[in-house]
């Protein structure tokens, strides 16, 4: 402890040293924050306000929408501010809860998908049993299961990251803390610990994205026992939550699962799981599912045609 006090804030050195770029890059990811934000909540207000919430798959869409605001909203608001300044700095204990809250949100995302691809193999592959397996209390226990693994997947990197000794330098070439990037400006060696991390953060991933594509991969079997309706409609809800993992789970395992060390390439990786993806989950889940499609219109319509005849 007495070494990490000798450092008492970290230099982020950001996304690009060129002010032109930083200044497309502000627009756009103000852009996308602002997207993400008001798509995420479209979707949280309009199953809350429809008979969808008592759905289970619509039960944890409500839940995946509130992990994408809580996970990206740990990075992206500072990342937007930071384009706007010269020197980005972040405080040793900002650091730290940056590392906590986004392993722990991401987590909880990862767990909350996994509960998804069981609702859909339980919808598809055991029809007559569904309502039984996917009750409501299950429901909730699948979610506490979910936040329960956020916690411990993030406590033992928040405690990685925590015990490093920093007395300089105190430069990160990221656009976050994350504990890569941390390792490189420890004093001691990392790495046993970065295997750790490998070992831990990068193995949770894999084995969830190997889960979740033998998963569907089973749905997509019993689909042929479907009629070309049951088909098509399972198809598109399981297309929807393919895209989605597809999306999420690339660069996390690219960039965690490998020996401890960083490239330049990470950061344009990291941008993929930290805003592009939370941004598109809304316009994937509501474009190509047609029950999503019918809430929205029925609570938002509704809700304007009521301001409209009481005004």
């Amino acid at each position: 402890m007495k070494n990490q006090r000798n450092i008492s804030e970290f230099i982020l050195l950001g996304l690009s040293y060129d002010q032109n770029i930083e200044i497309f890059c502000f627009v756009l990811f103000l852009f996308c924050y602002v997207a993400l934000l008001a798509g995420n909540l479209l979707i949280l207000v309009s199953i809350r306000c429809s008979s969808l919430f008592h759905q289970p798959m619509y039960y944890f869409l409500s839940h995946l929408s509130s992990m994408d605001i809580c996970y990206t909203s740990t990075v992206t608001p500072k990342l937007i501010a930071d384009l706007l300044v010269q020197r980005k700095t972040i405080s040793y204990s900002n650091c730290m809860l940056q590392i906590f809250t986004m392993h722990f949100f991401g987590g909880i995302e990862i767990f909350i998908l996994t509960a998804m691809a069981f609702d859909r193999y339980a919808a598809i592959c055991k029809p007559l049993h569904y309502v039984i397996i996917m009750n409501r209390k299950r429901c909730h226990l699948l979610v506490l299961a979910a936040w329960a693994g956020g916690a411990i997947h993030a406590l033992p990197l928040f405690s990685t990251a925590i015990s490093l000794p920093f007395c300089g330098p105190n430069e990160i070439d990221h656009y976050f803390c994350d504990v890569f990037p941390l390792l490189k400006v420890a004093c001691t060696d990392t790495y046993i610990t970065g295997v750790l991390v490998v070992a831990f953060s990068g193995m949770i991933s894999l084995v969830t994205f190997i889960v979740l594509f033998v998963s569907y991969g089973i749905i997509l079997f019993t689909l042929r026992n479907l009629s070309a309706e049951g088909r098509r409609k399972a198809l598109s809800t399981c297309w929807s939550h393919v895209t989605v993992v597809i999306l999420f789970f690339g660069p996390v395992i690219f960039i965690y699962l490998r020996p401890p060390t960083t490239f330049p390439e990470d950061k344009i990786f990291a941008l993929f799981y930290t805003i592009i993806a939370p941004m598109f989950n809304p316009l994937i889940y509501t474009l190509r599912n047609s029950e999503m499609k019918k809430a929205v219109r029925k609570v938002w319509c509704s809700s304007l045609f009521s301001k409209e005849t009481h005004s």
